[in-house]
Order: C-alpha cells, then sequence, then structure tokens
C-alpha cells in the first residue's frame, strides 16, 4: 500500500497521577505499531513519574493543574485540537469533568484494580484498593477496565478478569499480582476497544 492510502494512525492520550508504569507499558506496547500511538501523556503532577517516563520514550508529557482542568477548559481545548480516538486513564486520580465526557463520548476509558462494583469510589486507589480487599476477607480479586463518566467507578464495564487470593496474602502482595494483569491486558483491551471503534 502506497504512504498516500495509509490510514492515519489512531490516536491515544493517556493520563496519569502517579508513577506511570502503567503508561510506559501502554506506550512500549504500540511503539511499533502502524495504526496505533500513544500522542501524549499528560498528569497532573508536575514531578510524576509518568511524565517522566514519557519524556525518556519521546513522547509528548505535559503536566496540568487543577484550575487548567476544571476552570479554564485549557487541558479540554488542546485535547479537541489532538483529536485522539481513545484517552485512557492509567492511575489519574482526579474526577474527570462532564464536558470531556461530552466532548469524547465512549472515548475515555479507565483501569480499576479490583472488581467493580465492590472497592471502587472516591478515595478508592492504589494500595488503599488492596487494603479494603484484604481486609474484607475476599475470596478473590482482579481488574475492571471500564467507561468512565460522571462519577467515579461507575462506567460501563468493558473488561474484568480476576485471581484468587491466596492465604495470608498481604495487600503488597496482592498489588503486585494485580499490576501483572493490568500490563498484560490493559494494553490488549486499549486495541480491541480502538478496533471496535474503527469498524
Amino acid at each position: 500500500m502506497s504512504d498516500k492510502l495509509k490510514k492515519p494512525r489512531q490516536k491515544i492520550v493517556i493520563f496519569a497521577s502517579g508513577s506511570g508504569t502503567n503508561a510506559e507499558n501502554i506506550i512500549k506496547y504500540f511503539r511499533n505499531s502502524e495504526e496505533i500511538e500513544v500522542a501524549a501523556v499528560f498528569s497532573n503532577k508536575k514531578f510524576s513519574g509518568a511524565l517522566e517516563r514519557a519524556h525518556n520514550l519521546k513522547v509528548q508529557a505535559l503536566h496540568f493543574d487543577r484550575k487548567a482542568f476544571y476552570d479554564t477548559h485549557e487541558v479540554l481545548n488542546i485535547l479537541k485540537d489532538m483529536k485522539p480516538d481513545l484517552i485512557v486513564l492509567a492511575g489519574f486520580l482526579w474526577l474527570i469533568p462532564s464536558t470531556f465526557i461530552k466532548t469524547f463520548p465512549n472515548k475515555i476509558i479507565n483501569i480499576h484494580p479490583a472488581l467493580l462494583p465492590r472497592f471502587g469510589g472516591k478515595d478508592m486507589y492504589g494500595s488503599r484498593v488492596h487494603e479494603a480487599v484484604i481486609e474484607s476477607k475476599e475470596k478473590e480479586s482482579g481488574i475492571t477496565i471500564h467507561y468512565v463518566n460522571e462519577k467515579y467507578d461507575e462506567g460501563n464495564t468493558i473488561f474484568q478478569t480476576s485471581i484468587p487470593i491466596e492465604d495470608g496474602e498481604s495487600a503488597q502482595n496482592l498489588a503486585s499480582r494485580i499490576h501483572k494483569l493490568e500490563y498484560k491486558h490493559f494494553p490488549e483491551i486499549i486495541q480491541q476497544t480502538l478496533q471496535q471503534q474503527d469498524k
């Protein structure tokens, strides 16, 4: 196929607040893809690991504050210009404004380190989730990938998978095992979601 007839690559924009291991994993997964590219990583934390990882992998890295996100629509306007096919929340802790959801309907997805609807909602992230799961003496945990709506962790589920909790397992060990699930499945589900959009 000639270059003129090649379809433009579908664009992902990642939002992350923390260390950025999921963001890095996604970037590397699509690094050599001819169909999909990670166009940028956005973070609300100026010195987040996510921005450093993006910079090291030569992906555009952008920091923003609460005013630019919620009040001035600066971040939304940048996204409108970029025209992403999918916005991926990979450990992003702020609630997404309704203006984003209306502008990008069914184009914002999130990963949560538990089996929603249990152990979701505001302030349920990171180690807090795994500690709550262990304290509740659950038999299993896992990940949920879902569309984003105006409430924390309540959008329609795209994918879930689970693992059994081992006897006497610590929250730290469970977190490590859940991370492996995220790294394995999140890029695959992103790819499948984009392929569905493209049909």
